[in-house]
Order: C-alpha cells, then sequence, then structure tokens
C-alpha cells in the first residue's frame, strides 16, 4: 500500500488548503481512511477520519466546524478540506489507511501511513 499526501503549504491565519491522499495498493473503498497531524515538539493527534463507504466520519472537537474529511472512492483519494485556518493548526498532517472498512480515531487501528505534508499557518 501507497499513500502519496499532498497539498500542505505556507498560509496565513483564516485561509483555507485541502489535503488531498492518493492510495494504491488495495481496493480503496474496502478500508476507512485517516488524518492525523504531528505539531513540532507534540505527540501526534487524530484529526478526522471515515469509513470506506464515506457514510461514517469521525472529526477532533479541536477542529469540528471547520475541518471536513471526505472521499472519493472513483479516485482512490480523501480528502480534509481545511476552513478558518489556524496558527495552532501549524503540523504536519498524515493520511492513513485503517485494517478495515470502519472509521477510527484511534491510531493503532490504522496499518499503513503516508510520508506527510506540512501545513504552516501563520499569524
Amino acid at each position: 500500500v501507497q499513500l502519496q499526501a499532498s497539498g500542505g503549504g505556507l498560509v496565513q491565519a483564516g485561509a483555507s488548503l485541502r489535503l488531498s491522499c492518493a492510495a494504491s495498493g488495495r481496493t480503496f473503498s474496502n478500508y476507512g481512511m485517516g488524518w492525523f497531524r504531528q505539531a513540532p515538539g507534540k505527540e501526534r493527534e487524530f484529526v478526522a477520519s471515515i469509513s470506506g463507504s464515506g457514510l461514517i466520519k469521525d472529526v477532533a472537537d479541536s477542529v469540528k466546524g471547520r475541518f471536513t474529511i471526505s472521499r472519493d472512492n472513483a479516485k482512490n483519494t480523501v480528502y480534509l478540506q481545511m476552513n478558518s485556518l489556524k496558527p495552532e493548526d501549524t503540523a504536519v498532517y498524515y493520511c492513513a489507511q485503517s485494517r478495515d472498512r470502519s472509521s477510527s480515531t484511534s491510531a493503532v487501528y490504522f496499518s499503513f501511513w503516508g510520508q506527510g505534508t506540512l501545513v504552516t499557518v501563520s499569524s
């Protein structure tokens, strides 16, 4: 399995970004997908996840109402739309693929990880 994340960059507070993660290697719709992030000096934290069907989503309280996860199973891609970005959203964002079709907030549930894409939000 390969996961290729893209879309990060440097933006000002209040701006929007959309991250993409293209997956290959196994049937995409059979697996839940997730986004996690790790800020400098901090532990990795859950951001959002989505089930294989796209019907079930989980979003961290810290980004609820600002970030939206979605997927296009025809394109083998999961997205993270990030609006109203804040400096505290600055981190490396990782996409991950889960063990099965479920959505999960726990990193241990995810078997494969992408390389990460850096998001920097300036104040």
